[in-house]
Parts: C-alpha cells; structure tokens; sequence
C-alpha cells in the first residue's frame, strides 16, 4: 500500500525540483523528507529521484515519471473525498435535465444564483435531447427537466411558446431543388416539424447532415452544409433566416417534474426556474401555468 503523506512529500519534491524547497512546503526538516522518499524508493523497489552533484537539485528517473501521475491522482482523490464526507453530509441532491441546445452559459448563470440562495442543495445537470430527458424522468434518473415538446402535450409547471425559424448559410438556394437538411435525431421536435411541414408542402428534401449536438447543427449551418430548423435564441450572425419555406409553428419549453410528491428544496427550485426563466425571457412568450 501506498502512504499518502510519502505520496504528498514525493510531489511536492518533484514540483519545487529540490528537498529544501519541498520541506519548506510540507512544513517538514529536509532529514524528514529525504527519508521519505527513501521509503517510498523501498516500497516501489526502484530510485525514484536523481540528485546533482550539491544534493540539493534533483529530477525524476524513469519510475519516478510513471508514478508521477498516479500520485497526483491519489492525492487528488483523497482530497476529494475528505471534503465530499466533511460537506455533503447535510445536502441533498437535486437532479436537473435541461436540452442540449438550451444557452449553457444562461442556465449556468440561473443554477448559480439558486445554489447562492440554497446553499444546503446539490446540483446535478444533465444535458441531452428532450427524448432522452423523458425517459430518464420515467426512470428516476432526474427529479425535474426542462423541455422542448409539441404545446399543450402533458402536465407541467409553467411553459413557454418557442419561436421557430428556417435558417440557412449564405448564398444557400432555398428556393429550388431538393432541400439539404442538417437536422437533430429522429424524436426532436425540430426535425419532425421540418420534415411534416415540407411534406405537406410538397417539397423535395434529404438529410444532409446529422448531429445530437446544437454547436455541430449551427455549423453546418453556417458552412451550407444544410438547412435547419432552430429556435430564435439559436440563430448565430452566420445564419440568414429564410423566408420562402412553410411558415412553422411555434414549439414548447416546458418545465415537468417526476412522477410522485417533491420535497420541498425540489419544490423551491421548480419555483425558482419557473420565475427566473419568466424574468430573463426564456421565450418570446409568456409562461403557461
């Protein structure tokens, strides 16, 4: 078994490339350290260090190198876990789905103040299509989720209308031919809305590029890759709106919750995303409740 501390003075050595440096950082005696490390050489088997013709310079050999990474990791997963047992005793963790092509940087900054005002709670985000976010619902994997779904197709805390476009590259034809179409898996809500509504209007098309991810979607985009369908927050400067296609109907962002009773911190953080979205303009819309 490895010794944590032997570990720790090994590091530190390493990192300061001198035993009087490192004794000065671990608030040990360079004596103390040296025979640290000679210790640690004898559970290995193997020099671990090599010093310079003072003593006082050293570097690492070939094993010392391999158990470089291996040590901070421990040390690093030791530290983890003190403050994991020290912390989270009291917290109780709340397990939130939000969609892949919501604004990451937004719904950070929402969590952020809800864990300011609740600082007793955990939160843990997962992010992914709204197919997927159901079922993990179903399952009991999240407690609450955020969601892109056809209006008015389930109970929910609040929703709010979501503005779609057609959008293209620059100098794309939409007008004409067959339509190349960059699009979500089957289940999104985008990709069913363009392929119904091009249906229905008669217009040729074919899937051009495929992507889970909103950033590989936009880029195609943005490229010419492909036509899409995105909600009006999605839309870069690269991206031109199209005009000439079926008009699309707006979807939904809903907030949904498990099956069964919530707790109470579960409950406040409902409230607090159903007022914070309201307030930051989630959607061009107003929440249902």
């Amino acid at each position: 078994m490895l010794d944590l501390e032997l570990l720790k003075s090994f590091v530190c050595v390493v990192d300061e490339g001198s035993f009087t440096r490192a004794a000065e950082r671990v608030h040990r005696t360079q004596s103390t350290v040296s025979q640290q490390l000679r210790k640690l050489e004898e559970l290995i088997g193997h020099p671990l260090l090599i010093r310079d013709r003072t003593g006082q310079n050293v570097s690492v050999t070939e094993h010392g190198e391999r158990l470089i990474g291996y040590a901070r990791r421990l040390l690093a997963l030791s530290s983890e876990a003190v403050q994991a047992l020290a912390s989270d005793v009291d917290l109780e963790i709340l397990r939130l789905g939000v969609p892949e092509d919501f604004d990451a940087r937004r719904m950070a900054g929402l969590l952020a103040g809800f864990n300011q005002a609740r600082p007793h709670a955990r939160l843990e985000t997962i992010s992914g299509m709204s197919i997927d976010l159901k079922q993990k619902l179903a399952a009991g994997d999240i407690d609450i989720a955020l969601i892109k779904r056809e209006p008015d197709s389930g109970p929910c805390w609040a929703s709010w209308p979501e503005v779609l476009v057609w959008v293209k590259g620059a100098g794309v034809d939409s007008a004409n031919g067959v339509l190349p179409l960059a699009l979500f898996p089957q289940g999104c809500v985008y990709r069913q809305r363009a392929i119904r509504l091009l249906d229905k209007a008669q217009r040729p098309w074919r899937v051009a590029f495929g992507s889970h991810s909103l950033t590989g979607i936009q880029a195609a985009v943005a490229s010419g890759l492909g036509i899409s369908v995105l909600p009006e927050s999605a839309v870069l400067p690269e991206h031109t709106v199209c005009t000439d296609l079926p008009e699309l109907p707006a979807s939904e962002l809903a907030l949904v919750s498990r099956e069964g009773t919530l707790t109470g911190l579960q409950r406040g953080l409902v409230e607090f995303l159903k007022e914070a979205l309201s307030e930051s303009g989630a959607t061009a819309g107003q929440p249902r409740i």
